[in-house]
């Protein structure tokens, strides 16, 4: 299968040093850049973004550490933050010469999104977030066996050796399991859309893993420091979530709230990736987000 969507140019663009984002643009118009989440590439947008593009520039790059993206070494802590890797996408809108932008983040990619728009308030026009909540609040409310549903977050939080060594050595059982076990439908993820982000994450396992473990670590002290002085979202924002909150006992809309000054809060029906199982409720979504 083509590694792109179609329709859309793929380039390369330098955001720091040694660091190359691998983008697929399209579309005219103000800019609207997506963010792709765990275990996938810029390609969990390929039925959303030619909708969008109907009406503006749409840009799916594929993470720092992910897809065809540099993937540096984590020589520190803040290499894979979530901090360095909003900085790479506000450098990549200098790059296409947009001074503000709308951002949609799922998954990993919402909690890139959600520190752009802590970060870069004066950048983000609109910012959408797809099934997280915040990173602090994420390992507030995992607790007892319900936690479970989250090993993965445990066992890449761990220090550097053991979690490579492991997610290596069955990589392919390792992210397929998310790919099965966080779908509600057979059919969202094709078979060769599946092989490739197997591929992509086969040769990616260091880069994923310090992410993660970024989440365990600077991200948290990050977001606590807005807390503690009560930096805000002060961007229109949209959170679409599947209703897990209920299985793991708490209000995500509620623990939304005291980080957005405007908020708009849909639950779906669709599983977690839901851009793919629900493609058209996710565009029109995000097209009434850019509205607002």
């Amino acid at each position: 299968m083509s590694t792109s969507i179609p329709g859309f140019e793929t380039r390369s663009f330098e955001v720091a040093d040694g660091v190359e984002l691998h983008a697929a643009v399209g579309g005219e118009g103000p800019a609207v850049v997506l963010l792709h989440g765990f275990p996938q590439t810029h390609l969990m947008w390929r039925h959303v973004a030619p909708l969008l593009a109907r009406h503006y520039t749409v840009v799916c790059p594929d993470l720092r550490g992910y897809g065809a993206s540099s993937k540096p070494e984590a020589v520190t802590e803040d290499t894979y933050s979530k901090r360095t890797m909003a900085a790479d996408i506000v450098r990549l809108a200098d790059a296409l010469g947009f001074d503000r932008f709308a951002l949609v983040g799922h998954d990993r990619g919402a909690h890139v999104a959600f520190r752009a728009g802590l970060d870069h308030p004066d950048r983000i026009s609109r910012l959408g977030i797809l099934d997280i909540v915040p990173t602090l609040d994420t390992w507030n409310v995992l607790h007892g066996v319900s936690a479970a549903v989250a090993f993965h977050l445990y066992l890449m939080a761990q220090p550097p050796g053991l979690p490579e060594q492991m997610i290596a050595g069955s990589a392919d059982a390792f992210f397929g399991h998310f790919l099965d076990a966080w779908s509600t439908s057979s059919d969202a993820i094709p078979a060769d859309v599946r092989a490739e982000y197997l591929r992509a994450c086969r040769n990616a396992v260091p880069s994923i893993t310090a992410d993660y473990r970024a989440t365990a670590t600077v991200d948290i002290e990050h977001d606590q420091a807005d807390l503690d002085v009560g930096n805000r979202l002060s961007m229109p924002v949209t959170v679409v979530q599947q209703d897990w909150g209920r299985q793991l006992g708490f209000d995500a809309e509620a623990i939304w709230r005291p980080w957005i000054t405007d908020l708009q809060h849909f639950t779906t029906q669709a599983g977690h990736f839901m851009a793919e199982e629900a493609p058209e409720d996710i565009a029109t979504l995000i097209l009434d987000l850019m509205k607002r």
